[in-house]
């Protein structure tokens, strides 16, 4: 027991690193592309990668009594929507110097998920949890009124497309991957035309004629697959709670890159903002320990 809990914090914790360290060089490095191509190549990439791994893992069967309940199919519409929301805005993030806004949403995403726990599910908000709530709130009602320029709405965009994402999934008893599968195929179609329309027009980097590229653009597939397989495998051996924790590495990484290795800029306003979120998220992960 005590080393598939220890495997499943070591896998949830690559997962994490991968998505806030190799995903945000990957993706930023590859935003000379545009990030409208980019998203449509994440889309595209990320469908063709599940369908391998659903063929590797024998998992079609799974895959088909999914699309049969009709239930299934109506929310997995509704992610699908919202996971294609975080995937634009969260590449728009990295293309236009906005990674630490990215990690604010990132850093607030999981205390968000808490206040939508309470209000869909019923779940028990404590007084830790509940302050740590009314934390964000007021982090962010301090950017409002001290300097509206300063609200780092493509952070509260992140957090609430993947916020409410986590909600509808709860909704469903389906596999991660197999619904995120049918998530992405939802998606294709729209990928698909624009794309075509991309190309037509002649303003695609991604050709058969030139194989390097096309490899490059074909990562974002994988560099989207991976690290959920990872996080999610550590969550079934070792939890939520635990898990829960291990994810900010994921924001701290995103926020640490971001201001020190793309040398973005980082105001006083949103520096006190973020001193509010740390305090918001140090008093729930205490909460998380405490709990689990």
């Amino acid at each position: 027991m005590n080393k598939d809990f220890n495997k499943g914090l070591f896998l949830a914790g690559f997962g994490s690193f991968w998505w806030g360290f190799f995903g945000v060089l990957y993706f930023k490095y590859i935003t000379f592309i545009g990030y409208i191509e980019l998203v449509i190549h994440r889309c595209l990439w990320t469908t063709l990668t599940l369908i391998v791994t659903t063929f590797l893992f024998s998992k079609w069967d799974i895959f088909f009594s999914t699309i049969k309940n009709k239930k299934n199919l109506i929310y997995l519409f509704v992610s699908g929507f919202l996971i294609f929301t975080n995937w634009g805005v969260w590449i728009y993030a990295i293309a236009t110097d906005r990674i630490i806004d990215a990690s604010f949403g990132y850093f607030i995403m999981p205390i968000l998920s808490v206040l939508l726990g309470y209000i869909f599910f019923q779940e028990i908000l404590n007084k830790k949890r509940l302050f740590s709530i009314i934390l964000v709130v007021m982090s962010i009602l301090y950017l409002v009124f001290f300097n509206m320029k300063s609200l780092p709405w493509v952070g509260l965009l992140v957090a609430l497309s993947w916020g409410f994402y986590n909600l509808v999934r709860k909704k469903i008893n389906v596999d991660t991957d197999i619904g995120l599968l049918v998530e992405s195929l939802f998606i294709l179609p729209i990928a698909v035309v624009a794309f075509y329309f991309i190309t037509i027009n002649g303003h695609n980097d991604f050709s058969l004629s030139n194989p390097p590229m096309m490899l490059l653009i074909f990562l974002a597939g994988p560099m989207t697959v991976i690290p959920l397989f990872l996080y999610v495998r550590g969550v079934e051996l070792c939890g939520l709670g635990p898990t829960g924790m291990i994810f900010y590495i994921t924001p701290t990484l995103q926020f640490l890159l971001g201001y020190f290795y793309y040398n973005e800029l980082f105001s006083l306003e949103k520096l006190v903002s973020f001193i509010l979120i740390w305090i918001a998220v140090i008093i729930y992960l205490k909460d998380l320990y405490e709990t689990n």
